[in-house]
């Protein structure tokens, strides 16, 4: 199971930027910020997908998919990002799918110039994007909890590295961001957590932003979370849109409860890559997550 990240000094995230310059991306950003999932084969249970026994040891190395056991071709990626299993129950009780449950593979969220997030066909660095979206019913007076996470396979792990780049600067390039027709997110600060700075206990590189929500007509913003992970070439991105009139421990264990669900997945994506490391030439013809045999971001057009 993933360890929290602690929040990362300016140097940290000066070096993660001096690795990853060039940024260009445009949506797992967009997959980040609103939206995410996805669902396959076997209903394994967060327990299963997080087992310990098939995670790496967080001290040695972090969460990782090597550029060689990664999906070479749209088909293949398009496999692995709907073999992966992700329950509406690894973040939390209560959940259940949203509609529309998926959006992608062959496109994802881009922030345009004008700060406003749209869907878009994939550049020819990704080679899909998959996002799943979940939702917690409000109850006794209290409002619904949306949960998104979004799964993108990118041509190489330099792309995904640029990818993660360019999410570090989008709020300052747009302090605030329109998630769609009724939705603004604002006052973001983000920070980046490298492995090699012993910071991130998890992934290759983690980038964390949290601000605020909010929905026009309701004077009270509400807690925006926005999570992003990169293993190799692929990154794993979620999103939390907290209720309205949460206590600080309700949004701490909301927080908690999403990123323990970013870790199943994680976790899965790092299985695959060592399975398909260790496997017999016949064997690495499979492109699904052998967790689950294969049978959508913050960001505009999520919704």
């Amino acid at each position: 199971m993933v360890g929290r990240r602690a929040v990362l000094s300016a140097a940290a995230v000066a070096l993660l930027l001096a690795g990853c310059t060039n940024g260009g991306h445009g949506e797992d950003e967009a997959t980040q910020k609103d939206t995410a999932g996805t669902s396959s084969g076997t209903a394994g249970s967060p327990t299963a997908s997080g087992s310990a026994s098939a995670s790496p040891s967080a001290s040695s190395r972090p969460y990782t998919l090597a550029e060689a056991a990664a999906p070479k071709t749209r088909a293949e990626a398009v496999a692995f990002v709907r073999g992966l299993t992700v329950q509406p129950d690894y973040f939390g009780t209560g959940y259940r799918r949203r509609d529309p449950y998926e959006l992608g593979p062959t496109s994802w969220a881009v922030l345009g110039e004008d700060c406003l997030w749209r869907r878009e066909a994939l550049p020819s660095t990704v080679l899909a994007s998959l996002t799943r979206s979940f939702v917690r019913p409000g109850t006794d007076g209290a409002g619904a909890v949306y949960v998104s996470l979004t799964v993108t396979v990118h041509i190489s792990t330099r792309q995904a590295r640029r990818d993660m780049a360019s999410s570090l600067d989008e709020p300052l390039r747009c302090p605030e961001e329109r998630l769609n027709a009724t939705d603004t997110v604002q006052k973001m600060t983000s920070r980046g957590d490298p492995f090699d700075e012993q910071r991130n206990a998890t992934t290759d590189d983690d980038l964390t932003e949290f601000g605020q929500y909010v929905v026009d007509g309701d004077a009270k913003p509400r807690r925006f979370d926005w999570f992003k992970h990169r293993l190799g070439p692929v990154t794993v991105a979620a999103t939390v849109r907290h209720a309205a009139g949460e206590s600080d421990e309700e949004q701490t264990a909301l927080t908690d409860a999403a990123l323990t669900g970013v870790g199943y997945v994680t976790a899965d994506v790092d299985r695959y890559g060592r399975d398909r490391a260790s496997a017999t030439p016949s064997a690495t013809a499979s492109t699904a997550p052998s967790t689950a045999p294969s049978t959508e971001v913050k960001g505009a057009g999520d919704e």
